[in-house]
């Protein structure tokens, strides 16, 4: 996939892997084409079951500050092509949460409108200390169209939503920290290693694991309490009774010493 992409770079180095927004002039906008390449890009990760995290950062001094302007005009003019572009969207976002891997948003300048809405879509935030994160899509005339009015109740609470969008305002990292918005906060100059670092805490763990883990979680969302627990039930005993994983972990606890996860036989107690 490296070099594949115009409006997107993307590096895929064992269990790691990375999209950059790659428009920097613009503040790296979220035009039709970009979304596709993302789409296309998180797709083809899903079938690499050795990435266990994919970090999505902007290039130049914006995470990305939404949608293209001229394109938005052709396309509020075009119904059926306004109407695939959010198909577009939906599809990217359905390819992070049914992923295997970790999605982290490396939110590393302005985030704002569609920005905010590809970091809602997100597993897990982290910001540096100089990022500015908003909606501001009510700032312009315009509504959240991928998922921003609803993704960020679950995240902040419906009153802390509210403001966010009927105010336009653009919160500085901490204070979206404060509101669970954003999981860390990494001085600047310390953000590269403070991405790798997450990254490695995650890569300590179970493969198998961390992707059942993100699959309950999501679908507790998606279903609501009793049928996800039922779902979390059900998902809990495959796991555990045929995966090698589950059983590695205990075998290291009791005899004191480091998890070797991922491997194919499941070992004998």
């Amino acid at each position: 996939m490296e070099g594949e992409f115009k409006n997107i770079s993307v590096e895929v180095s064992g269990k790691r892997a990375r999209f950059t927004l790659n428009r920097p002039e613009k503040k790296n906008p979220l035009d039709w084409d970009t979304v596709r390449e993302l789409r296309i890009a998180a797709e083809r990760i899903n079938r690499n079951e050795e990435v266990m995290s994919v970090v999505l950062i902007g290039s130049g001094d914006s995470f990305s500050a939404g949608g293209d302007l001229e394109k938005y005009l052709e396309l509020f003019e075009n119904p059926d092509d306004f109407s695939g572009f959010m198909e577009e969207f939906y599809r990217l976002f359905c390819a992070v949460e049914e992923s295997q891997a970790v999605y982290i948003a490396a939110i590393n300048g302005v985030c704002a409108a569609g920005g905010l809405e590809i970091l809602l879509a997100c597993d897990v935030v982290i910001a540096a200390e100089s990022a500015k994160i908003g909606d501001a899509h009510l700032n312009f005339g315009q509504l959240p169209g991928a998922g921003s009015s609803i993704r960020a109740w679950r995240a902040i609470g419906t009153h802390n939503t509210k403001h966010l969008i009927f105010t336009g305002d653009f919160l500085p990292a901490g204070r979206a920290y404060e509101l669970g918005l954003v999981q860390e906060v990494a001085p600047d100059a310390e953000f590269e290693a403070a991405i790798k670092t997450l990254e490695e805490k995650i890569h300590r763990k179970s493969p198998a694991g961390v992707k059942g883990a993100k699959y309950l979680m999501n679908r507790a969302v998606y279903e609501g309490l009793e049928q996800g627990l039922h779902t979390e039930m059900r998902y809990v005993h495959r796991y555990a009774t045929t995966e090698a994983d589950p059983i590695e972990g205990l075998l290291a606890f009791r005899d004191k010493r480091k998890p070797t996860f991922g491997k194919k036989k499941r070992p004998k107690p």
